[in-house]
């Protein structure tokens, strides 16, 4: 068990003020990790409850990914405070526009676009660069797509969404072959005693139907949604919680550029 433990580790989440970032911040917390997140709102009031409760960091820098000054500013501020460390980012920041295709607008895409897919392309590059000039031996890039990437999602008008998680998800191998060159394997006899691996990984979730915010926006649908998944209900921004602290942990050393589906069994009938 020891393999997902994040102590001593610190981690940047976007988005991570509520929903499925605050709960991955929480997570990545839970398993030992400082936590700095990234978001253009003011965090509910379980981020704030992550330092009493669990004995870890947990600063709040208001950031918009979606703009470059913004992002490399947050970006310029989080080394400073946390002296230049940086093990895991996990890129979460996204929006969705119920809309549909034929009324879709330049400006409707370009917002959505401008969060989903750059955004989270320059969060991950400049996380990436961090870890590279800090010899980081732990990196790990968790971004974060969607089950919208592999399906045509039946009750909701999202084909600009879908495209944006396609994007996310398509990177997501790319990038880690590149960033590939910065991961080595150390000679260790006993692999109990030292990590054997050390550099940086990047996988990406697919998350299907979560209970959000962003989802509550649509509540006409959530029952549809319920029905389409096998286990019969909508998951808990908690239930995706587990593959985020997976994917950043040494339990997943030998993975990357993977996708991991958390959807309840939705793409799978």
């Amino acid at each position: 068990m020891s393999r997902f433990s994040l102590q001593g580790r610190t981690a940047l989440v976007t988005g991570g003020a509520r929903g499925c970032g605050l709960a991955f911040a929480r997570g990545l917390a839970e398993a030992g990790a400082d936590i700095a997140i990234f978001d253009v709102i003011s965090p509910e009031e379980g981020f704030y409850e992550i330092e009493k409760d669990l004995g870890v960091r947990a600063v709040y820098y208001k950031v918009d990914v979606s703009s470059e000054e913004s992002l490399r500013n947050g970006f310029s501020q989080f080394q400073k405070d946390f002296e230049n460390a940086l093990d895991i980012c996990v890129p979460c920041a996204g929006i969705n526009r119920h809309i549909p295709f034929l009324d879709f607008t330049y400006k409707d895409h370009g917002d959505l676009l401008s969060i989903n897919v750059l955004g989270l392309y320059f969060t991950a590059q400049l996380a990436a660069k961090q870890m590279i000039s800090n010899g980081t031996k732990h990196g790990s890039i968790v971004l974060v797509a969607s089950m919208a990437s592999h399906i045509a999602v039946r009750s909701q008008l999202c084909s600009a969404y879908c495209g944006s998680k396609g994007a996310v998800r398509s990177m997501c191998p790319a990038i880690a072959k590149e960033l590939a060159e910065y991961v080595s394997l150390e000679d260790h006899t006993n692999l109990q005693e030292a990590n054997p691996f050390k550099g940086i990984r990047v996988n990406s979730i697919s998350p299907g139907y979560v209970r959000t915010e962003m989802t509550a926006s649509f509540p006409h649908l959530l029952e549809g949604w319920k029905s389409e998944a096998m286990n019969g209900r909508i998951a808990e921004p908690e239930d995706i919680m587990g593959a985020c602290v997976f994917l950043a942990s040494d339990a997943s050393a030998y993975m990357t550029g993977q996708d991991v589906i958390v959807d309840g069994g939705v793409t799978r009938w």
